[in-house]
């Protein structure tokens, strides 16, 4: 008989995703009475954090009808949940037990003493080294997690005879056979005797490959400097792509080439009624507090990026200071017709959006749960962007294959209304791409 392992959760897994109780089919889920009391201190929260904690225990209250939850009850998955009442039950693992990090441990350490296999679950790194200091098996909580080693680039190199480069010319549309591509992943066309013969094409199924549709030189007066960054507005003006995601270090252009994009559709091409910006706040959803003035005023404090972005685009690439005044005068009228928008994500749940080109810039900083809710309030004609570095996660329980931003890219790369590029190459400064590389 397999002896059933005891999963021992902490806080933050339910924090981060309220399904996870259900993740362990088969075997038995513990919650530490610990956790029940800090899930308690977070239900009354608006934020992502609240919401988990008050599905948590509505799931909770629905398994309390099957039976006693300090004995164990039954689950749908085959597995039982038990919650656990440490004061007088648990054995002293040497830690400060007033902590409830600790006390939650303590609960571990005393099923392990106790002959059963455990596993503790955590997404606090700390937690996971104190738990193997005392012998404990630990884990992350990995559903929702993607290799980001093995992160889908969005492109790939392809070593091709002359002659094929000069059929997608001639016919827009080259087929090679045994390439398994994924929808609007580019392809860069080598030729096999000169490295600098090339070509850039675009999957539209496993094999077959056209010229790209926006050959520009220029987008809203942005020049694309590298090839990912041609590869990126292909991406971004096609309004057959509703949802693209770029990953890249800081300077690489995420955001610019986005907005410079959104601008273009909107005022361009008239394709959007106007360009939703949004940044994620650490913590996510937490409201922006009693600082002086309106919403949008407040809003101005954490999107001074977008701002600085706008500033740019609208001064022709100038920033000479007698440009400042009239630039920032066009800034302000785009906010006030309304054809640029700032949003906080707190107000975004709920919400239908449609004809707007949607960009959430540090996406990197949201969980898998809320990248979904965002994309979940596209209306009809909507184009949404997500945009991040995977290497600066301020979210504590969030890394660069857990977080939300990289986990889409990963997850939606079969549909053909996703596209995605990662951005190589700083091209803010020397100065900046000397930081992304060396420091």
């Amino acid at each position: 008989m397999i002896m059933k392992k005891y999963f021992v959760l902490d806080t933050n897994v339910l924090l981060h995703n309220a399904d996870s109780i259900d993740s362990f089919a088969d075997n038995i889920v513990v919650l530490p009475m610990s956790v029940i009391e800090e899930l308690d201190k977070f239900k009354s929260h608006s934020d992502e954090l609240g919401r988990n904690s008050r599905r948590v225990i509505r799931q909770l209250d629905q398994l309390r009808e099957k039976g006693r939850l300090s004995e164990g009850v039954p689950m749908e998955n085959g597995g039982m949940l038990r919650i656990y009442l440490e004061k007088g039950n648990v054995e002293d693992p040497g830690l400060d037990l007033k902590l409830a990090d600790n006390r939650i441990l303590a609960v571990a350490y005393t099923l392990l003493r106790q002959g059963n296999r455990v596993i503790f679950v955590s997404k606090d790194i700390n937690a996971r080294l104190k738990a193997d200091a005392l012998g404990i098996q630990v884990m992350d909580f990995e559903r929702q997690k993607i290799n980001f080693d093995e992160l889908y680039p969005g492109q790939r190199e392809v070593r091709v005879p002359a002659a094929r480069l000069d059929e997608l010319y001639q016919k827009k549309k080259l087929t090679v056979e045994g390439l398994d591509l994924f929808p609007n992943e580019f392809v860069v066309l080598v030729d096999e005797a000169d490295d600098k013969h090339t070509a850039i094409a675009r999957a539209t199924d496993s094999e077959t490959m056209v010229r790209l549709k926006f050959e520009t030189d220029e987008v809203w007066q942005v020049r694309p400097r590298s090839k990912e960054q041609r590869m990126a507005f292909e991406l971004l003006l096609d309004p057959e792509v509703e949802l693209v995601t770029l990953v890249g270090q800081a300077g690489t252009g995420k955001t610019l080439l986005a907005l410079a994009a959104g601008l273009e559709c909107v005022l361009g091409y008239k394709r959007y009624d106007r360009v939703l910006v949004s940044r994620p706040i650490i913590p996510l959803g937490k409201d922006l507090g009693y600082m002086p003035g309106d919403k949008d005023e407040k809003l101005a404090h954490w999107m001074q990026p977008i701002f600085d972005n706008l500033t740019y685009l609208m001064s022709d690439g100038r920033q000479e200071s007698q440009e400042s005044e009239p630039v920032r005068h066009k800034v302000e009228k785009l906010l006030h017709d309304h054809l640029v928008e700032m949003e906080a994500l707190t107000y975004i749940r709920g919400r239908s959006i449609p004809r707007q080109f949607v960009i959430v810039d540090e996406a990197q900083n949201l969980t898998p749960h809320e990248v979904k809710t965002i994309i979940s309030r596209a209306g009809e004609g909507t184009k949404v962007v997500l945009t991040g570095d995977p290497y600066q996660i301020d979210n504590p329980y969030l890394d660069s294959s857990s977080n939300g931003l990289t986990y889409t890219a990963e997850r939606l790369k079969v549909l053909p209304l996703h596209g995605h590029i990662t951005l190589k190459k700083s091209e803010r400064s020397d100065l900046a791409a000397a930081a992304a590389d060396f420091l």
